[in-house]
């Protein structure tokens, strides 16, 4: 049976860069966010791009869930980058059948790189608040595989992608670790917006402490998030 790997992540995360590593894969075809659509048509957020996100994407989020995660693929193992807050108004029951993976950030350094395209983003936004509650569920049921703090994964993304691809029950391939360059066949639509960084990337970016500052209207935000964070972080591949 194949396996269907779904990657919670939150915005302004590695994920885009995860995504890429995964696609290198000889076993893998890797999918952009394919419940972005179901999220913007049933919250009504105006992001950048948000039409033409709307009609490049089937934006019914069960038929995504049927004709798009659980469809026949010719590769056994299908990666799908996720946004935690895109699980709005499903069943959640399909994530007894795949492979759940959390990916974290630390909310200090996510909320200043959000903000610099959406201003004033809100905690549903940021997605952190919905992978704590994510996380809670799928340990209760037994669904979750593991959970990785990008900043574990930028300071040693070989020993961190060995230990995850161990707990999925894959192996890992040294071709995970470097990318070309420039858009991919995998990106959504909404590259153009939010992908100009990893766009020049060719590996997993080393990881360095932010010396920026969170602006003054958002520290209450990160001060709730944060408790999400250390709780969830706890859990994480050291």
């Amino acid at each position: 049976m194949s396996k269907r790997i779904c990657l919670w992540a939150t915005p302004r995360n590695v994920s885009t860069a995860l995504m890429y590593s995964f696609a290198q894969r000889p076993d893998t075809i890797a999918i952009d966010e394919p419940l972005y659509g179901h999220y913007l048509k049933e919250s009504g957020d105006e992001h950048p791009g948000r039409d033409q996100i709307l009609n490049s994407m089937e934006c019914n989020g069960q038929k995504v869930i049927d004709n798009v995660m659980f469809k026949t693929y010719d590769s056994p193992v299908l990666f799908m980058k996720q946004m935690t807050h895109h699980l709005l108004n499903l069943d959640l029951s399909f994530l007894q059948k795949t492979v759940n993976v959390l990916l974290i950030r630390n909310p200090y350094e996510m909320i200043i790189s959000y903000a610099k395209v959406i201003s004033h983003p809100t905690i549903e936004q940021l997605g952190i608040k919905n992978q704590f509650e994510l996380f809670n569920l799928l340990k209760k049921t037994n669904a979750l595989h593991a959970v990785v703090d990008s900043k574990y994964l930028l300071m040693n993304p070989k020993n961190v992608l060995n230990q995850l691809c161990d707990k999925m029950g894959i192996p890992f391939f040294e071709e995970m670790l470097s990318w070309q360059s420039g858009a991919k066949p995998e990106d959504g639509v909404w590259a153009d917006y939010w992908y100009s960084n990893v766009h020049k990337s060719t590996s997993f970016k080393p990881y360095s402490y932010t010396t920026e500052t969170i602006p003054a209207h958002l520290e209450s935000l990160y001060e709730e998030c944060k408790t999400y964070y250390e709780t969830l972080s706890k859990e994480s591949i050291k």
